[in-house]
């Protein structure tokens, strides 16, 4: 492809595209020529022409990538510049070395398109909202909340015995859920009063078909550092790919047994095999860590919990044991609770080198304890809310898929932003509404002996 461009219409100056191809990671034919082709389709041709090719390059890479190295295997030279030359950036790292194997990911072809430059700076500009003072979402206890769960459906594919109450749920209207518009809405006032990650939840978020269109757009938020989604993974593998390359950073799968006759009996659906599919399809996509939730129950689960710690020895897994909690309609006892302390000690006898340890952009606000074990690829987890709780420390909110804000998880407290927005509250009022709700916040929710006799949602309609 050197020789052609050089004898091509465009007169290209053989050692700029060079410089452009290297700059796009291109190690063999087939990467060389998509790399040619990027710089075709970002109109590079017509800045090489005018001597301003690296420049241009360097446009595009800070337009398309704007946060740096979203794609989790793919490590990227600072992209933040503009004025950056390309002949002199470091090229793109696209192999990782890990002991299981070497993982390669290459710059999604889906997300170059001619204009794309264009496309994206006008939607970022499109999606943006100034600045709103982080008072506004801090608490009368002094803690501010930068992380928001957004359910976006009532709707699963799964009927799990801990989530959905046996007789199923009666499903709210879908008139009487927020729209797509009214989902970014509230995203751009809380990211721009100081929440930097988003979570989409549900019932199951896949099952919403503008499911891609939804992560594009939150990307674009300026501020929002973090678009991450948990799902029961029954069609992730599908769908990973094209969420990734509109933006998602972070996911967390379901799973609460490696067996399948007894997900299904847990499930009360099939689909084991699917889900595994996707814990893969996350790991070969470059997610870091790729997180597995497992509720622990007592007489149910609790006799595979070595075999989940198995599955973080050769890939950068994080196994997260999640203490069973009481929710309407899921049959909670205290008796089927496994501790924290009860699962620890159990691997702790297996694995004597596991201990307290720091994930990739762990703080203070971390629910789960997280642990590093010896020779391990992936990390364990537990996560305490029945035992030792967190409240502390808190800095979640909730907006369900009906609108509604719950400050808290075991809260009973709700306030309606769908039924603000629809009555055509502005953003200020909707801000005062939000604040008012975070201020009436409690220092800590009930212990772990009240919940059970609380009324509360079930999980499906909370968002998990």
């Amino acid at each position: 492809p050197i020789g052609q461009c050089h004898r091509s219409k465009f007169r290209l100056k053989a050692n700029a595209t060079r410089k452009a191809i290297t700059s796009f990671g291109a190690e063999g034919p087939v990467e060389a020529m998509f790399a040619y082709g990027v710089f075709l389709a970002c109109g590079c041709h017509r800045a090489a022409n005018r001597g301003a090719s690296r420049t241009a390059c360097a446009r595009w890479r800070a337009a398309v990538f704007p946060s740096g190295p979203r794609l989790g295997a793919t490590d990227f030279s600072d992209a933040s510049a503009a004025s950056t030359e390309v002949g002199k950036a470091s090229p793109r790292v696209f192999a990782k070395e890990s002991p299981r194997a070497s993982l390669t990911v290459t710059i999604p072809r889906t997300a170059v398109t001619v204009g794309a430059v264009e496309q994206i700076a006008a939607l970022r500009v499109s999606e943006s909202t100034p600045g709103l003072p982080k008072a506004l979402l801090t608490d009368t206890h002094g803690r501010h909340h930068s992380y928001l769960r957004i359910s976006l459906t009532e709707k699963c594919n799964l009927r799990c015995l801990y989530c959905m109450p046996e007789e199923g749920i009666d499903l709210t209207a879908n008139d009487k859920l927020m729209t797509t518009d009214e989902v970014i809405r509230v995203a751009k006032l809380f990211v721009a009063a100081g929440v930097t990650k988003i979570r989409l939840t549900g019932g199951e978020p896949t099952v919403r078909r503008d499911l891609g269109d939804i992560v594009k757009r939150l990307r674009a938020l300026d501020g929002l550092q973090t678009i991450a989604i948990t799902t029961n993974g029954i069609t992730l593998h599908k769908k990973l790919e094209e969420l990734r390359n509109n933006g998602l950073t972070h996911v967390n799968i379901s799973l609460d047994t490696l067996v399948p006759a007894k997900f299904e009996f847990l499930t009360r659906r099939k689909g084991h095999d699917r889900v595994l599919r996707s814990i893969k399809a996350a790991c070969a996509l470059g997610f870091d860590p790729v997180k597995v939730n497992v509720v622990l129950m007592r007489g149910v689960n609790d006799d595979e919990i070595l075999d989940f710690v198995e599955m973080t020895r050769y890939d950068p897994i994080n196994v997260r044991f999640i203490e069973y909690m009481p929710f309407d309609g899921n049959k909670w006892e205290t008796k089927k609770v496994v501790s924290y302390a009860e699962a620890f000690a159990l691997i702790e006898e297996k694995h004597p080198s596991i201990r307290r340890a720091l994930l990739p952009g762990e703080d203070k606000s971390e629910v789960g304890k997280n642990f590093k074990i010896d020779n391990h690829t992936g990390s364990v987890s537990f996560v305490t809310s029945m035992t030792h709780n967190f409240c502390g420390s808190c800095n979640r909110l909730r907006v369900m898929a009906d609108g509604n804000l719950k400050v808290c998880l075991f809260g009973q407290a709700e306030t309606s932003l769908r039924d603000a927005m629809r009555a055509g509250a502005d953003d200020e009022a909707l801000m005062e509404t939000v604040s008012a709700a975070v201020k009436r916040k409690a220092a800590a929710h009930a212990g772990m002996h009240d919940l059970k006799n609380l009324k509360n949602r079930s999980m499906i309609k909370i968002g998990g």
